[in-house]
């Protein structure tokens, strides 16, 4: 028999299953639901407008390095872009170059190695002259013939001056000049077999290439060093439009983040490659860093100017249009980018003709940040 005890138990138990089965369901209060919905997104963080704006407080201002500038309408020179070269200046500059062919052989200090400081007139290497096997037996020939005819004068000198007294004493004469040119004859022969060409230090500079190795074989007039003096370049820019040459103002190049100033020398009387050769002077320190055949962009300033705004280079980005803007600074947390039409300046700096005025506030360090803000 089931117990008291027992029979309410077990009507416990089916009352809580009954419960449980036919219990109404349960919602969440106001703010915690937590269904398929994502994160809610944070009001005060950097974010794109709908209007193509970028809110940025503050302190991400900060974190992302964020300048600005004041632009100012000016008049500026029309500018434009050659491809140029650095090369020797003929004046500050050597080629070093064998006048017979032969062998290699280092000099007192040893081959000179590129970039190694050299002095004007020192001894870069010797070359020793290459004969064939029949130059040098013929060369051989005529110093024995020379030889036996400077012994049958020396005889005949002797002779003559035995009898002095019976001999004219222009035949005496004629006889020391002949064993004179015979000797003179058999060392310059002796001479061109054994001595040796002394490669010498046009100029005071800098070794810019070495073509040699002891022992090689050159041939005449091949290139073996090429010496600079690093502080003296040309830079070459070739200018499809030859009118340009009579309104060059001024020049510039630009060297990484820097612009050096450049001398203009002269434009070329001839075409090459359909453009015309103009020459540049850089006088200047930053010019030792440099290498003979580097690239660099040369920017020509006219004397004709143009009313434009001038804005750093990093300032000018794309939008997905492919169109050039820039950022500019309308509220103390807000950027609205700007289409703009620029020119070329002087390689650092731009000038923008249009979508710009007077007073604008223009992001110029860290503008790319803000462009890649979504």
């Amino acid at each position: 028999m089931i117990s008291l005890k027992q029979n309410t138990g077990f009507l416990s138990a089916i009352c809580l299953a009954v419960g449980v089965l036919f219990a109404p369901p349960a919602f969440a209060g106001d703010g915690h639901d937590h269904g398929d919905s994502g994160p809610a997104a944070n009001a005060n963080g950097p974010r794109r407008q709908p209007d193509g704006s970028v809110f940025l407080p503050k302190p991400a201002q900060r974190q992302l390095g964020i300048r600005t500038l004041v632009v100012a309408q000016a008049e500026l020179p029309r500018t434009t872009e050659l491809t140029g070269k650095v090369m020797m200046d003929p004046n500050a500059g050597g080629k070093v170059q064998p006048t017979i062919a032969g062998r290699i052989e280092a000099g007192p200090r040893g081959l000179p190695s590129a970039g190694q400081t050299v002095r004007k007139g020192e001894v870069l290497a010797l070359v020793v002259p290459s004969a064939g096997q029949i130059e040098r037996s013929t060369q051989n020939a005529q110093v024995a013939e020379l030889r036996a005819n400077r012994d049958l004068a020396q005889k005949r000198l002797a002779r003559q001056r035995e009898l002095a007294d019976t001999i004219p004493r222009k035949d005496i004469e004629a006889t020391e000049s002949e064993i004179a040119s015979l000797g003179a004859r058999i060392a310059a022969i002796n001479g061109g077999l054994s001595n040796r060409d002394t490669l010498l230090a046009p100029i005071s500079g800098v070794i810019a290439t070495a073509n040699v190795v002891s022992g090689q074989v050159v041939d005449a007039r091949e290139l073996l060093f090429e010496i600079i003096d690093p502080s003296r370049l040309r830079i070459e820019a070739l200018a499809f439009e030859p009118t340009l040459a009579n309104d060059i103002g001024s020049a510039t190049v630009a060297i990484g983040d820097k612009r050096l100033p450049l001398s203009f020398v002269g434009a070329a009387r001839s075409l090459r490659d359909q453009a015309l050769p103009l020459q540049f002077r850089l006088n200047d320190a930053a010019a030792v860093s440099l290498a003979v055949g580097q690239p660099l962009r040369v920017f020509v300033q006219t004397r004709s100017a143009v009313k434009a705004i001038a804005v750093p280079a990093a300032s000018v980005l794309k939008n997905p249009s492919n169109q050039n803007i820039v950022w500019v600074k309308a509220a103390p947390e807000r950027f609205e980018p700007r289409v703009v039409t620029t020119e070329v300046l002087d390689g650092v700096s731009v000038a923008v003709t249009s979508g710009l005025k007077a007073g604008d506030r223009v992001a110029t360090t860290a503008a790319t940040l803000i462009n890649q803000i979504r």
